[in-house]
């Protein structure tokens, strides 16, 4: 199999709002994050590692926070058009494993939902796309609560050709 392994990570401070956007599932929580799109950590997270494996550069390149046509943008739009782009480069994802980061609010009750939005927008069986969480006990910007962050990794392998 001709496979790549790409890494992602993303970091978004929070600020006022009523809620977050997470694996395009939006959660009640008495702050917001500060981004130009969504903010949503975790698909920025796996798109950069898409992009990466394909050797197509990251998320800012493609949408940078400078153009407004991506202000307010839905981060699965995002990672529907960066899978287009990845599988014209010859590649397609295999499995994605995505570890958030976050004090506050707690996911565990979201996660089914993000994977399938995951597995969905990557035509994915849920199987292979993994999300977990973990907090930082306390310890730097997430565990003072100014932020939320997110690791993702992805293996593709190349569309055989006909």
């Amino acid at each position: 199999m001709n496979a790549r392994i790409g890494h992602g990570y993303d970091a978004h401070r929070l600020g006022p709002g009523d809620g977050i956007v997470i694996g395009g599932e939006r959660i009640a929580f008495d702050r917001g994050v500060v981004a130009h799109s969504d903010g949503d950590v975790l698909l920025h997270a796996v798109c950069d590692a898409l992009l990466g494996a394909a050797g197509l550069g990251d998320l800012g390149t493609w949408f940078p926070d400078t153009d407004p046509r991506y202000a307010d943008a839905s981060s699965r739009a995002l990672l529907r058009e960066v899978r287009d782009r990845v599988a014209e480069a010859g590649w397609r994802a295999v499995n994605v494993d995505a570890t958030v980061i976050a004090e506050a609010p707690r996911l565990a009750a979201h996660r089914d939902a993000m994977r399938a939005n995951l597995a969905a927008d990557l035509g994915l069986a849920v199987e292979a796309a993994s999300v977990k969480a973990t907090t930082t006990e306390g310890m730097g910007f997430v565990g003072r609560g100014e932020g939320l962050a997110c690791h993702a990794v992805v293996l593709v392998e190349a569309i055989p050709v006909p």
